[in-house]
Parts: structure tokens; C-alpha cells; sequence
């Protein structure tokens, strides 16, 4: 099926910060997923990426002023506005964020987002205690509001050197965010799918489990899918090395009598159940209060109990 993103026109803006590297990879796997990608530079993004970079990778108009005579801009200045299916700004800037809320249009970019009605994410990029500053807080808070996504930021190491809560989201998530927008009216909007995914543990002491190999990539792929379609997806998930998906209720389970326990609840108003977890079908008829000792002997017996069928619990008669 194809992506909600293809033969979309999206705008994206970009703004002055050292993140601007993270915009060019955005740009490249939207122009990928068939999106029809028209680039804004404000004039402090120029400082750190040039036109040339998007024009490479969307091979289509770059805008960084209203004035200019080339730019079709010069004769319709709301022209992408208009055409846009969605808005992205990222990285957008403390600034830029305090000029949108505020509802100030003095450059392509922010007269773009006054005059348009698509959808719009936002994915900040700051210094740290800037995101955290209340006067940021508060224009972050007026932004969602008014319906705006705000896509990260992210906790981690910045620019400066400081470690803080700041650092723009990754390129992969922002197009999960723009999948989840451009796909809300979708075919499954207003139902609720309950998904599993990777490979229970079942712990004999507190070191060592049994388990079944499972990267849990399968059921989170499912998961992505299904919110792309309009459907308000829980995601039950045994333990794996995966990012939470944006858009997407994570419950984080390990043993199968947890996954059991919570896909119950999860399915009490769910239209559909899609077990994609590998469950282990036995477990320890014991678990070990500490670390089993090696000793002498050559063989170790333990003794195994069956698990319960998740499935065949399950009470619900809409459910699929």
C-alpha cells in the first residue's frame, strides 16, 4: 500500500540551526516516498546550508525571500501555502517557534504558516534550558493548542557541548509524524488495532531467561502501518532494541503472562488483535530468588510449565 506521503506537496522549513544537516537528510526521504518537496530557507538557515543542497535533493524551487523577482513567490505570496499538504519546520529555532505563536509573518516561511490551513509539524532544535525556558513553554503550549504537532525535541548531547533536552528529532520520526497527519482519515480511522510484537522472556533467575529470537521489527512495522491508515494503535511490545513509534501507545511487557495481562486490557475496545509477538509457550514452573550457582555437575534439570493461550482468552465479540 502506498505511503500517505506519496504525490503530497509538502513544505518544509528550515531554520538556523547546526541541525540544518538533519533538514537535508529529511528532505532526501521525503523526495523518496514520492512527496513533492518545496524548501524554505530563512536567512539565518543560509548561514549554515545552501540553496544548492535542497535544490539537489528536491529538484524543485528553493524560496529564502518574498522579494525576490525569480521566485513565483514574488507575484502570489501565499502560493505554497495554498498548495501545501502539509507544513514541516525542522529544525525550527526558539525564535522561529515565538514568531509562529505570535503570529508574526516577516519572511516566506512564517507568512507561509499564518496563511495556510494544512496540517503542520514542528520539530524544535535548541540549546539547553532553552526548550525548557517558560517563555519557550509557552509558546510550545500555544502551538498545540491551535493544533500544531511538535515533534521532539529530543534529550541527548547538543552542539555546545551540554547535554539537555533539545536535539531535533531524527529524520526517521518526523516522517512517522507525517505519515501518522496525512494518513488520519484513512481506511481504518476510528478503530482501534491491538498489536504484539517481539519475543517474550520467561526469567529462571534474575540473570538468565528463556526467550524466542525476535527483533520485534515485523509487529512494529504492522503498527506503523495500521496508525498510517487512521487507526489509534496499541502496542504491545516485549522487550527489543526499537524506538517508540510517534503516534503510537507503547505498553512494554516482558513475560507472556504480562503480554497476556495486557493485551486483555487492551482489547477491551479494540475492533482488532494482531499477534505478531514470538510468545514463549513454556516457562519456569519456578523463578530463582538469585543467580543459579555453577556446581560440579555436568547437567542442570529445569522444569517447565505451560503458558496460557493469549488468544484464546481474549473476550471481546467485535474483535478480529
Amino acid at each position: 500500500m502506498p505511503s500517505p506521503i506519496q504525490n503530497k506537496n509538502i513544505v518544509l522549513g528550515v531554520t538556523g540551526s547546526i541541525a540544518c544537516y538533519k533538514a537535508a537528510d529529511l528532505a532526501s526521504k521525503l523526495v523518496q516516498s514520492g512527496a513533492l518537496v518545496d524548501t524554505i530557507l530563512t536567512e539565518a538557515a543560509t548561514e549554515f546550508v545552501s540553496d544548492l543542497t535542497f535544490k539537489s535533493l528536491t529538484h524543485r524551487e528553493v524560496y529564502t525571500s518574498l522579494y525576490s523577482q525569480d521566485s513565483n513567490l514574488s507575484i502570489n505570496h501565499v502560493a505554497l501555502a495554498e498548495s501545501a499538504d502539509l507544513i514541516i519546520v525542522a529544525p525550527a529555532t526558539a525564535n522561529t517557534i515565538a514568531k509562529i505563536a505570535n503570529g508574526i509573518s516577516n519572511d516566506v516561511l512564517t507568512t507561509t504558516i499564518l496563511a495556510t490551513t494544512a496540517p503542520i509539524i514542528i520539530a524544535p532544535a535548541m540549546d539547553a534550558n532553552m526548550f525548557d525556558n517558560p517563555a519557550t513553554e509557552a509558546n510550545v503550549t500555544t502551538l498545540i493548542g491551535r493544533g500544531f504537532f511538535i515533534a521532539g525535541p529530543a534529550e541527548g548531547r547538543l552542539a555546545s557541548g551540554l547535554m539537555g533536552k533539545g536535539r531535533m528529532i531524527e529524520p526517521f520520526d518526523i516522517m512517522g509524524a507525517a505519515n501518522m497527519l496525512l494518513g488520519k482519515d484513512g481506511d481504518l480511522s476510528g478503530k482501534k488495532i491491538v498489536v504484539s510484537a517481539g519475543g517474550t522472556e520467561e526469567a529462571i533467575d534474575p540473570v538468565r531467561n528463556i526467550t524466542n529470537r525476535s527483533s520485534g521489527k515485523m509487529g512494529y512495522a504492522i503498527a506503523e502501518a495500521a496508525r498510517d491508515r487512521g487507526a489509534m494503535v496499541s502496542l504491545v511490545a516485549a522487550p527489543n532494541h526499537l524506538a517508540k513509534p510517534i503516534g503510537i501507545s507503547v505498553t512494554n511487557i516482558q513475560s507472556a503472562e504480562d503480554m497476556k495481562k495486557a493485551i486483555e486490557d487492551e482489547c477491551l475496545e479494540a475492533d482488532a488483535l494482531i499477534m505478531a509477538a514470538a510468545v514463549a509457550d513454556w516457562r519456569p514452573l519456578k523463578k530463582l530468588d538469585s543467580k543459579a550457582k555453577k556446581d560440579k555437575s555436568d547437567h542442570w534439570s529445569l522444569e517447565l510449565v505451560k503458558n496460557p493461550d493469549i488468544v484464546a482468552g481474549i473476550n471481546s465479540s467485535k474483535l478480529i
